[in-house]
């Protein structure tokens, strides 16, 4: 069955028709939602009926490959003639968007798999690549984390804005040592840099910074699992607040141009202790911003797809292990976007940074889980809960069955970007602020229970429990 009986799926058509190398097999059937073409014969081939009949169409003509063929089409209108073809448990394959295509042209070769992100039902970020090469191209850019999931594609999109020097701050030393040996094989002109140590020890990045002198940092490093933060408190707070604030102040002291910190959904009104750090990470730029010439901004996004220790990559182990597939709650609904479309957005945001400002990515309408599962378990050649069962393990703690992009009393604003926000700072007193910070440091140094101060500097934590 090819799907869409416009210029692509003709194209299609004529290459089932006429090409030796495909003479095994037969197309069936077309599928439109023109009015005009229902009906209609093309190269032999009926025009069958509208994208709502695929399943009984697929089950009617024993159809053992769909070919989604309509390159000119809404994500979200993708996303939906996907899903029903997913449904019919048929080999799914699928034309490129148009606009991912680089001369326009569509030929047999660019025929892929359906990716999970195809059934998002996202329209891809609409970026300024002008404003985003003048904000990097001949600078000393350092990435701290730039070896983890979100740190590795940003080092990826900074190699292509021609920085003066990449710098690449990692503790663990193996993926450091994977995107390392990318960018020289794809970038053997960018001069590189590739450092091991940890954001918790200042002394050394007091050393780094005064030997390396970045004029950009993209500060990714930190703690990001919720559930093992839950079971270690003071190692979240140690790395990710205490290693932001040691960044920072390295930042601050050696007139690092722009710091851009990366931040989560998980920092409005937390209800788990890494959401709880990241909002006080939030909190540290923003007062820092206020103090020094370095102009300090967040990043906030929700869950990236395929990154370490998501739930893609789980579910992909669990339906290799023919199951079962688990997930914590029926209802539970989060936003997700691609890793590629996580970095644009940090990059855009460090290009038109004015300091101060926690950006926000409408992120489009949130997913339910148990749909992103199914849809994998089908990815996969199989049918939900006949092939691989789902079961439901209950809410973690600190886990919300739902995720918010922006507190209450931070307000939104918008930028030129209709998909990207920028979110009011709050204010607060400086000197208990960092008051209350020393007494965390002290507490989490000497294993002691940082949750309550945690809850005293953050007031919106609510710790331990579920939403």
């Amino acid at each position: 069955m090819i799907v869409g009986a416009g210029e692509t799926g003709n194209y299609m058509l004529h290459e089932f028709k006429n090409n030796s190398a495909y003479r095994k097999a037969k197309v069936v059937c077309l599928v439109d939602d023109d009015t005009f073409k229902s009906g209609k014969t093309i190269y032999n081939t009926r025009v069958g009926g509208k994208t709502a009949e695929i399943p009984a169409l697929a089950k009617k003509h024993r159809v053992d490959l769909i070919i989604f063929a309509i390159a000119s089409c809404s994500a979200e209108r993708r996303a939906e003639i996907l899903s029903l073809c997913m449904q019919t448990g048929c080999q799914v394959r699928s034309v490129p968007p148009l606009s991912t295509l680089i001369d326009g042209h569509i030929n047999m070769s660019n025929v892929q798999n359906v990716r999970i992100e195809d059934l998002l039902g996202r329209e891809p970020i609409c970026l300024n690549t002008d404003l985003l090469s003048g904000s990097v191209k001949g600078k000393t850019v350092l990435v701290t984390g730039g070896g983890g999931s979100i740190g590795s594609e940003l080092c990826r999109q900074l190699a292509k804005l021609s920085p003066k020097k990449l710098i690449i701050l990692d503790i663990y030393e193996n993926n450091a040592y994977e995107i390392q040996n990318e960018l020289r094989r794809n970038h053997p002109e960018l001069p590189l840099e590739v450092r091991i140590a940890s954001v918790r020890d200042e002394s050394k990045l007091d050393r780094l910074f005064d030997e390396l002198r970045p004029q950009i940092v993209f500060h990714a490093a930190a703690h990001k699992h919720v559930p093992l933060m839950e079971d270690a408190p003071d190692e979240a707070v140690k790395n990710n607040i205490f290693g932001t604030l040691n960044t920072v102040r390295m930042a601050d002291k050696y007139c690092v141009e722009r710091f851009v910190m990366i931040s989560t959904d998980k920092a409005v009104n937390p209800t788990n202790v890494m959401g709880a750090t990241k909002r006080v990470c939030e909190m540290i730029v923003q007062t820092f911003d206020r103090r020094s010439e370095t102009e300090f901004v967040a990043v906030r996004f929700g869950n990236v797809l395929g990154s370490n220790g998501s739930v893609i990559p789980l579910f992909k182990k669990q339906i290799e292990a023919g199951g079962p597939v688990t997930v914590t709650h029926p209802d539970i609904i989060r936003y997700f976007m691609t890793i590629p479309e996580a970095v644009s957005l940090v990059l855009q945001a460090g290009a038109s940074a004015k300091g101060g400002e926690i950006f926000v990515l409408d992120m489009g309408k949130p997913v339910r889980i148990v749909s992103l599962a199914e849809n994998l378990i089908r990815l996969s050649g199989h049918v939900p809960n006949v092939d691989i069962k789902i079961e439901f393990t209950g809410l973690r703690p600190g886990e919300k069955l739902f995720e918010e992009l922006l507190m209450d009393e931070e307000g939104l604003k918008q930028t030129d970007n209709k998909l990207i926000h920028i979110g009011k700072p709050i204010s607060l007193d400086e000197t208990t602020f960092f008051e209350e910070l020393e007494a965390l440091r002290i507490t989490a140094e000497n294993g002691g229970n940082v949750i309550p101060l945690l809850q005293k500097i953050a007031p919106t934590f609510k710790a331990k429990t579920t939403v």
